[in-house]
């Protein structure tokens, strides 16, 4: 299993596990402290923002009462009768803030535009947008929003991590980074920016840093497999460090939070390093997981096992899928595994009845398969059925992918009964469709040998 396609199945862990965009602005609505600093907002600073008038003051201080009440709809009657096109941008701003609490998510955000349309340097209306187009899903009007903020002075944490994520979701990790990393200096505490920007430099491939990150999160929070999964995937982008995620993901086995996926790569990890028994171990904790949907990657993980010089393994394996699964086995599961137990057995020398058997069964299934044939006419050859066997090389050889391997098996069991002038023109097929060296040097020996013979 290559370093590429083990860090392709950790991604797939990773995405299960990591943070949303849109799950992140949902996390700071739902933090009391920035309830309380947005509720608490409705005041004015004269140094930097609109000017009201006298009477203006005395609607606000009607207003707020009402508002501190809970009584939404009244104060936003009220307001409603008094702004104007030439009304301070407060007025506006406060109506949609009122608009915002009772979740008229459209006519907040339509206030908050009239009131930086009014005054273009209200920074709390700036940043109030930016929240709002948020909640919207709207990530072009986020930018903008609070990057006129940040221009006009401001810096807060919610700002900067609202920020992040709407880069993130753009998909534009270097300011999501950037925006992330200013959160986290002013609020160093709160895991949702260390999370976000764990995520960026992981999307920007700095698995140094994403591994230092997570350290500082799994120290406070350990029982969350979801950052050692990420830690793990960090530690497999980074050289030599791979069983030092197959350690993290042994931990979060321990933690009874093992999936299917995480199992399997944990096993590939070990089978790249050489230890095909615990790879063979992980792999069937894997299946025990889920047995159905373990199928296909335990079928694939045998194969590579047997490929690799351990057949044993890969039986073992074989053999625990077919225990677990059983009847969520498809045909073509069967088959697979069926030719993979024949190959292994016969490549281990022990050729028996049971295995012919085996390969026959799989042949009824598909007459096509010619993996299977090849297999069953080896079978043959080797049990002195010549006839049988050629019948098998013959069957494998109207399958394009096999062709030239059943001319040649072909052709060796004719040279075998001295019938060398036939062998030559299946040879000769063969080195057509797919020349070797080893096959040229084998069709003059048959040559020479069909020369003598005449």
């Amino acid at each position: 299993m290559t370093t590429t396609r083990v860090l392709l199945s950790i991604v797939a862990l990773a995405a299960a596990a990591a943070l949303r965009g849109q799950d992140g602005v949902d996390a700071i609505w739902r933090d009391p402290v920035f309830q309380k600093q947005f509720v608490a907002g409705y005041g004015f600073d004269a140094d930097i923002e609109p000017r009201v008038t006298k009477d203006e003051v005395n609607i606000l201080e009607k207003v707020r009462p009402l508002m501190a009440d809970g009584k939404l709809e009244e104060a936003a009657v009220e307001l409603q009768e008094r702004i104007s096109p030439k009304c301070s941008a407060i007025l506006d701003y406060t109506l949609a803030g009122i608009r915002f609490q009772q979740e008229r998510l459209a006519d907040a955000l339509t206030g908050f535009k009239t009131a930086v349309d009014k005054f273009p340097s209200f920074r709390r209306a700036w940043r109030n947008l930016g929240f709002v187009s948020s909640r919207l899903g709207d990530h072009g009007g986020t930018i903008r929003a609070f990057t006129r903020m940040i221009e006009l002075g401001g810096a807060d944490a919610y700002s900067f991590g609202a920020l992040a994520f709407a880069h993130w979701a753009k998909q534009d990790y270097q300011p999501s980074e950037a925006a992330f990393r200013s959160a986290l200096l002013l609020q160093p505490e709160n895991a949702q920016w260390r999370i976000g920007l764990t995520q960026c430099v992981l999307k920007e491939r700095k698995f140094e840093d994403a591994a230092a990150l997570l350290d500082v999160l799994i120290a406070r929070e350990p029982q969350r497999p979801e950052f050692w999964m990420l830690q793990a995937f960090a530690f497999l982008g980074m050289k030599e460090q791979q069983l030092r995620a197959a350690e993290n993901l042994e931990i979060v086995d321990h933690l009874g939070k093992a999936t299917v996926d995480s199992s399997f790569t944990l096993g590939d990890i070990y089978l790249g390093e050489s230890l095909p028994e615990r790879a063979a171990a992980v792999y069937a904790r894997a299946i025990d997981i889920d047995p159905k949907a373990a199928v296909a990657r335990a079928i694939r993980a045998a194969e590579v096992l047997s490929a690799r010089g351990a057949p044993e393994q890969a039986q073992a394996v074989l053999e625990h899928l077919q225990g677990a699964a059983g009847s969520a086995l498809s045909d073509n599961d069967k088959r697979r595994a069926l030719k993979l137990k024949a190959r292994i057995r016969l490549a281990a020398g022990d050729d028996s009845a049971e295995d012919a058997a085996t390969l026959e069964e799989i042949v009824k299934l598909d007459p096509l398969d010619g993996d299977a044939l090849l297999m069953l006419g080896r079978h043959y050859q080797k049990n002195g059925e010549p006839d049988r066997a050629m019948l098998c090389f013959e069957r494998a050889g109207s399958v394009e992918a096999f062709e030239a391997e059943a001319k040649i098996r072909h052709a060796q069991v004719l040279v075998s009964l001295n019938r060398c002038s036939e062998a030559l023109p299946l040879l000769r097929r063969a080195q057509q469709i797919r020349p070797r060296e080893d096959v040229a040097r084998y069709i003059d020996q048959v040559d020479r040998v069909a020369r003598l013979q005449k």
